[in-house]
C-alpha cells in the first residue's frame, strides 16, 4: 500500500503490530480451503486498455458507488468526499505475466492510490502511493494472505508520481518477481527467496488486476491505518484525484479458464481451460480497495455479466482454439469522444485460447443508476 514518508525500520515496526493494515486482498471462495468453479482467464497474451479513448473500460467492472470520468488524462479516480473510493477491477485472471500501468498518483495526506493484482487463494502482489509523500513508492507481495509478519514492503524513490506519469510494471513468473519502474528493474523476488518463504508464500496462481484511489485515512478505518496513510483526510482539500492513462497486460497462459486442481495454493495444479464454457459459473464479491462495501454478483454461462450496468468480458459465441499463442494483442476501441463516460466499444484479441470478438454495450461508469462488480 502507499504511504507517508518515514524510515522502512519504523513502517515494518508499526505494520507489525497493527496487523492486516497492509493486505488489501479478499475472496469469495478460497480453493485451498473448498472446490471452486473456475475463474475466467484472458484468453489473448496481450491486452491493452487506452483510457484516453472511451471504450477502453469494457473488460472492467467498478466497485460499488464508483464513478470514472474519461478525458485527455485517461482514467479519473476522485476522491471528492467522505466514503468514495473509486476501485475498478479486469473482469478476468491471468497467469504469470506482465502488468504495465502508466498513471499519476493522488495527492493529500492519508489518500492511498493502489495497483493490486490478487488470486482467489489470497496471493497479492502491490503497488501503492500515500498522498502525503511526493517522492516513493511502495511495492509488496504477500503469499496466501499471510501477514503475520510485514518484512516484506520496500520503499522506492520516484520523481514527484502526484505531478508526472510513470509506467509502474510488474513482471510475474513462476520463477521470480520483478518490480519495474518506467522499464528499469528495481526489485527482484526469487520463487526460493526467504521473504516467499522459500516458494510457500510466493504469488503464483491467478491474478485479477485492480485500480484504486481509497481513504486510508477516512473515519472509520482504524488508528494504525490512519497513521500507516499518512495522517487523517481533510476532505475539504480534495479533490484527490488518481490518473491512470493506460493499462497493458500480457498473460503468459493464455486461457479462457483456469482451475484449481487441488487444495496446495500451488502453480502445479493450476488447469487452463481452452472453452469458453470451462467457466459456466462464477460467484463473486467486489469490494472497492478499502473493502467497506461489498457486492455479490452470480454469473451462470459464458457471459460474464447479470447486471445491466456492467460489461461483459466474454461472450457467448467466442470460438476455441490454441491456448499457445504468444503474439496475439487485445485493444480496447472506443468512439471518438475521449471525455465520454459511457460508451459502446468493440474489442478484439487474436490468437491465444480463441479468436474473438466482444462486443460491449453501456459502461461500468454510471455508478449513480447502477451497481458494479470489481
Amino acid at each position: 500500500m502507499r504511504f507517508q514518508l518515514f524510515s522502512q525500520r519504523a513502517a515494518v515496526a508499526l505494520a507489525t503490530s497493527l496487523p492486516l493494515i497492509l493486505a488489501q486482498t479478499s475472496t469469495d471462495c478460497d480453493p485451498t480451503k473448498k472446490s471452486c468453479p473456475a475463474d475466467i482467464g484472458l484468453p489473448a497474451s496481450k491486452y491493452v486498455a487506452d483510457f484516453t479513448t472511451a471504450g477502453a473500460n469494457s473488460s472492467w467492472t467498478a466497485a460499488a458507488y464508483t464513478t470514472i470520468e474519461y478525458g485527455s488524462d485517461g482514467a479519473v479516480f476522485t476522491i471528492a468526499k467522505e466514503g468514495q473510493a473509486p476501485t475498478i477491477e479486469t473482469d478476468f485472471y491471468i497467469f504469470f505475466g506482465r502488468v504495465d500501468v502508466t498513471m499519476k498518483a493522488a495527492s493529500g495526506r492519508g489518500i492511498v492510490s493502489s495497483i493490486v493484482l490478487e488470486s482467489d487463494d489470497l496471493d497479492e502482489i502491490d503497488w501503492e502511493f500515500i498522498g502525503g509523500d511526493n517522492g516513493k513508492v511502495q511495492s509488496n507481495f504477500y503469499g496466501k494472505a499471510n501477514t503475520t509478519t510485514y518484512d516484506r514492503v520496500v520503499y522506492h524513490d520516484v520523481a514527484t508520481p502526484q505531478d508526472t506519469y510513470h509506467t509502474y510494471s510488474i513482471d510475474w513468473t513462476s520463477e521470480r518477481l520483478q518490480f519495474l519502474i518506467d522499464g528499469s528493474i528495481i526489485r527482484t523476488i526469487a520463487y526460493a527467496d526467504p521473504l516467499a518463504v522459500y516458494g510457500k508464500n510466493y504469488p503464483q496462481t491467478p491474478m485479477r488486476v485492480k485500480l484504486g484511489n481509497w481513504a486510508g485515512g477516512g473515519p472509520g478505518q482504524n488508528k494504525g491505518t490512519v497513521e500507516w496513510a499518512g495522517g487523517d483526510v481533510d476532505f475539504s482539500k480534495g479533490p484527490f484525484k488518481m490518473l491512470v492513462r493506460k493499462v497493458e497486460i500480457t498473460n503468459n497462459n493464455p486461457a479462457c479458464s483456469y482451475e484449481y486442481g487441488d487444495r496446495s495454493g500451488s502453480f502445479e495444479s493450476i488447469k487452463k481451460g481452452t472453452a469458453v464454457t470451462d467457466a459456466t459459473t462464477v460467484s463473486r464479491s467486489v469490494a472497492p480497495i478499502r473493502q467497506t462495501v461489498l457486492l455479490s454478483t452470480t454469473v451462470t454461462g459464458s457471459a460474464y455479466s447479470t447486471n445491466s450496468a456492467s460489461v461483459s468480458a466474454l461472450n457467448s459465441d467466442v470460438p476455441t482454439g490454441s491456448a499457445e499463442s504468444t503474439t496475439d494483442t487485445t485493444s480496447a476501441v472506443g468512439s471518438d469522444s475521449p471525455a465520454a463516460t459511457t460508451s459502446s466499444g468493440v474489442e478484439t484479441s487474436t490468437g491465444g485460447a480463441s479468436t474473438n470478438t466482444i462486443l460491449t454495450a453501456g459502461s461500468f461508469v454510471g455508478v449513480a443508476v447502477g451497481f458494479f462488480m470489481l
